[in-house]
Parts: C-alpha cells; sequence; structure tokens
C-alpha cells in the first residue's frame, strides 16, 4: 500500500444539528486550523480557553499534543485505540511513524467520543447486527497484546471506536435487558444503547471487572455523579460496562477532556484539585457542578483511585450551549506514577487524606464540603459490601480494604 498523508481536514460538529466547524490542515510541518465564518457565527465555543471562536489561522504554540490542538486531540484514541491503528497499518506495510495526527483523526471520522467528526472519513461502519462474544472478544484482546494475531486487529478496531485509555475496550450497543450486545458503530437499534466494555490487560487480575464495578456501586451510594453501569458475565469472564455519556439516544454530545482543555498532558502529572476546581468554576460558572468535581476528588483520594489525571475528568456541552462537568468515569483501585496521587490536592501527592479535602473545600467557599466528604467516608467504609455484591475475590477485597481503611 503506497501511504498518502492526509493533509487537509474538513471537522463537524454533529451534535443534534450537524455544522462545519472548520478545517484543519497540514503545512510545512505545522497543523494549522481556521474556523468556518458561520461557525464563527453561532456562538459555540468547543474549546474555549485554547481555541478560542474566532476568525484567523490559528497554529498551537505547544506540541503536547503533537500540534494539535487538545479538543480534536480528545478525538483520538489513546493507549488500547493507538495500538489497534498502529498495528493494522502496519499490516498493510505503513510505518507507524508516518502516520500524522490528521491520518489518525481520518481514521476517526464519525466515530470518535464526543461530537466532533472529521471528513475524509477513513473509518470503518459496521452493519452487522449479530450479537458479540464477550469472551472470544476478551480473547482476541489478549492476543493483540502478546503481538501474535495479525487477523483480529481490524475487527477490533471497528469495534474500538475511538475510545481512550491503556485497558482494552469496545464500544457497543446493549439491549435494555442486557442481554444482547451488538457492534456500536452503526444506527442505534430500537431498544438498544450505547455503552462501552472493557476487558483485562495481561498485567490485571482476573476480578478486574468485579472491582471496577463494586467501586461504580460505591461511588453511585456516595453522590458521585456516575452513568449507569453493569458487570456482563460470561462462562470464561465477567467484563464492566458503562453507558456512554456522551450519546443520548443517537445524538451525539460535545466532551472535552480537562487534560484537552487546558492543555495538560495527562502522561506527565502535574495536576492539583485546586486547578480543577477553579477551571470547573471558571467554564461552568456553577458551585452546583464545582461541587461535583469536589465529591469526586473526595472519592478518588478516600478510595485509593491514584489513576486520576487530567484525561480522567471531563465536560459536557449541553443543548443550552453550557458547560457541565461530565459524570465520572475510569473509577478503581490503583497505585498511580510511583505510588502517588496523579492529581494532587493543595499540593499533597504522596498520602492526601481528608485534612487535605477540608482544606480544599474551605479554599474554594463549598458549603456543603464538609457533608459531601461525610458521604463518601460513610460509602467507602462499606466497601465489603459492594465488593461483595460485585463478586470480588476476598484477596482483592482484602487488600483494597487494608489500603482504604484507615483514608
Amino acid at each position: 500500500m503506497t501511504y498518502v498523508p492526509t493533509e487537509l481536514l474538513t471537522v463537524y460538529l454533529d451534535a443534534g444539528e450537524r455544522r462545519k466547524v472548520g478545517r484543519l490542515a497540514f503545512k510545512d510541518r505545522h497543523i494549522l486550523f481556521e474556523y468556518d465564518a458561520a461557525f464563527v457565527d453561532s456562538g459555540i465555543e468547543i474549546s474555549p480557553i485554547k481555541l478560542p471562536l474566532k476568525s484567523g489561522v490559528f497554529v498551537c504554540p505547544d506540541m503536547i499534543f503533537d500540534g494539535l490542538y487538545g479538543v480534536f486531540n480528545d478525538s483520538l484514541p489513546d493507549g488500547w485505540g493507538r495500538l489497534l491503528l498502529d498495528r493494522t497499518v502496519e499490516k498493510h506495510g505503513i510505518n507507524r511513524r508516518q502516520i500524522t495526527a490528521l491520518d489518525r483523526l481520518a481514521y476517526v471520522g464519525r466515530h470518535g467520543m464526543g461530537a466532533l467528526s472529521y471528513e475524509p472519513d477513513h473509518s470503518v461502519t459496521d452493519s452487522d447486527g449479530s450479537d458479540l462474544a464477550l469472551d472470544k472478544l476478551a480473547e482476541s484482546a489478549a492476543l493483540v497484546l502478546d503481538s501474535e494475531n495479525e487477523e483480529v486487529f481490524e475487527e477490533l478496531l471497528r469495534l474500538n471506536g475511538s475510545s481512550a485509555g491503556a485497558r482494552p475496550k469496545i464500544v457497543a450497543q446493549v439491549s435494555a435487558d442486557k442481554k444482547r450486545i451488538i457492534h456500536g458503530n452503526q444506527n442505534l437499534q430500537s431498544s438498544f444503547e450505547h455503552w462501552m466494555i472493557k476487558f483485562p490487560s495481561s498485567q490485571d487480575p482476573h476480578d478486574v471487572g468485579a472491582i471496577e464495578y463494586a467501586y461504580s456501586l460505591m461511588a453511585e451510594e456516595a453522590g458521585v455523579d456516575m452513568p449507569e453501569t453493569h458487570l456482563f458475565h460470561a462462562k470464561k469472564g465477567h467484563y464492566f460496562g458503562a453507558k456512554r455519556f456522551d450519546r443520548q439516544g443517537d445524538r451525539r454530545i460535545h466532551m472535552h477532556s480537562l487534560s484537552g482543555l487546558i492543555h495538560a498532558d495527562h502522561r506527565n502529572p502535574s495536576l492539583d484539585y485546586d486547578t480543577i476546581l477553579r477551571v470547573v468554576l471558571a467554564l461552568t460558572k456553577n458551585i452546583i457542578e464545582a461541587e461535583k468535581a469536589y465529591a469526586l476528588a473526595c472519592f478518588n483520594v478516600l478510595s485509593h483511585n491514584r489513576d486520576d489525571h487530567a484525561k480522567n475528568f471531563s465536560f459536557l456541552l449541553n443543548e443550552r450551549n453550557e458547560w457541565v462537568f461530565a459524570p465520572a468515569y475510569d473509577l478503581t483501585f490503583s497505585y498511580g506514577p510511583n505510588g502517588e496521587q496523579s492529581t494532587m490536592v493543595l499540593g499533597e501527592g504522596k498520602n492526601p487524606g481528608a485534612e487535605h479535602l477540608q482544606a480544599l473545600g474551605k479554599k474554594h467557599g463549598l458549603k456543603n464540603a464538609p457533608d459531601i466528604l461525610a458521604r463518601i467516608q460513610k460509602a467507602i467504609s462499606r466497601w465489603s459490601k459492594h465488593a461483595d455484591k460485585a463478586g470480588v475475590t476476598k484477596k482483592s477485597a482484602s487488600e483494597i480494604a487494608a489500603k482504604i481503611g484507615n483514608r
């Protein structure tokens, strides 16, 4: 296959009415972007901090996302999805190092997270309505991670959508009774909803799905804003799934990660929850949204979810053109970089606790902070109940209890 790089992409916003946002171009080793004049007149700010809505040609001043603005980088797969694309193009004789950011966006096409889409669209729409077998997909994902089987790359790439994160996962449509799972990248079928389902990596314990499900139950009891979650049971494994909050039926919702919004590199943790709360208040201008972010901070710290990097916080642009803090995702037990919290609490990363969270709430004038913190402490104290309901092994439940019991 002869490699021809993508030099021009048209960007669309597919949130209800389809609007042309503008164009991305690759020229002289730089990525250029220009808003469409009609979109400037729309008043819709897709990325108000780094890419304000105005005419003219923009060139990103940093290389955090290889020259892309963060709002477009949010469309790209990270970790698992990037691995699949790299393996697939190399199968066709293209060196992965030749693939540009615009090439990757063309592969995302209309199937990215959130509401942005890109043309030319090199993505694959799958109209196969047959049921998916989770055990078989988990085995295929393991083969890809072990670099053993080239035949499964493209199939998993179709199922992956452009989901981010390191663990293998698929986007799928799930029936209301949770008994049928079909391909996600097609028009929404009657009585189905859009979900994301995860599989274990080779480093994960076999009950990793049950652990994440237990954390979702614990977070829900704690009052953390959560999407619907479910533990899918198959003959050989149990797989965690979450309903996609960037979809309402077949309507797409514009989604922007904190990482992309402020150009914070999630691979080099340097964030503080103090910064996150300031961004939430500045963007949403709503104390209720700040309280949602504070609740998530409390939960992450007290439940020992230390992989709370900048891509694990997001915002949604609602139908009234207002920004809101997105529901929580990727909540599970984790150790973080060098055993520290990826996102610090007022400068403390090694061992943040309730006293730091109390000070954080007080600093931002959150009157409900003491109640929020107490509610989350109570839910986390009931870890054993949630672990038992989710089917977490006694070994894993005990190890986690030992870490969160004194926090």
